[in-house]
């Protein structure tokens, strides 16, 4: 099996592709991705919120099966809770459905167990630069606070997928409790200068015409790349 048929990649839009009864889903237009080993056929869920049987079904009909899963921060859309009194399921409901280990980064523990109520125990902290294996496939963890004090990003097999860190056109805000306009700057200008110009990006929402951009092309047409000091960021993107 060719490397690329091996890895198995889904992006679905929640009130669309799952959740497409869910008013809520279909306004916050959050994504959530599905990587997988097809030769093992064991995947791991990114965001899993909205819809856990939908999404579960979709793994099921692909003949893959579910072994973890993995947020890029704690915020209620992306991993379940309540969003300004809206209730949305992600992590408890999955607990209920499957056992599996939720893979976060280390400083989002706290965040993720006050948003969730799911219990510590059931977390797996890492620190960037961790990989999690999902069959023979490594996903490696990089650590972006900025828009959360544990925001981080997934770098897999030529993708990004960056959460809300990182979007085609701007980037996750920086007023909101745990954020950090200071640690967004250093988090896009330094900790994503790993990531090579051909890494297609796959944000957390879809907000902007296209689901997905070559980093190359977001570095060039993303208006939070354009200071060229981190004086500069501050007076145009801190709020």
């Amino acid at each position: 099996m060719a490397d690329d048929d091996r890895f198995y990649f889904r992006q679905l839009l929640a009130g669309m592709d799952v959740a497409a009864d869910d008013v809520i889903a279909q306004q916050m237009v959050n994504f959530v991705y599905l990587l997988g080993d097809r030769e093992t056929g064991e995947a791991v869920a990114v965001d899993l919120a909205y819809d856990v049987p939908g999404v579960l079904d979709v793994l099921a009909a692909d003949d893959m099966r579910l072994v973890g899963t993995l947020a890029t921060h704690y915020h209620p859309d992306h991993v379940g809770g309540s969003l300004m009194g809206h209730p949305i399921a992600g992590l408890t409901e999955l607990l209920e459905a499957t056992e599996v280990p939720v893979h976060v980064q280390a400083d989002e523990v706290e965040w993720v167990t006050k948003a969730t109520g799911v219990g510590a125990e059931h977390l797996v902290a890492h620190a960037s630069g961790d990989t999690v294996m999902v069959g023979e496939i490594p996903i490696t963890l990089i650590h972006t606070p900025g828009h959360t004090p544990g925001s981080q990003c997934f770098l897999v097999e030529g993708r990004l997928v960056a959460g809300d860190t990182l979007f085609l056109d701007g980037c996750g805000r920086t007023d909101l409790p745990g954020s950090d306009p200071e640690q967004m700057y250093l988090s896009l200008t330094q900790r994503l200068s790993q990531v090579p110009d051909d890494v297609v990006l796959h944000p957390g929402h879809l907000y902007s015409e296209k689901p997905k951009a070559p980093m190359g092309e977001v570095r060039q047409r993303n208006v939070v790349f354009r200071p060229e000091t981190q004086e500069q960021w501050m007076m145009m993107f801190a709020r």
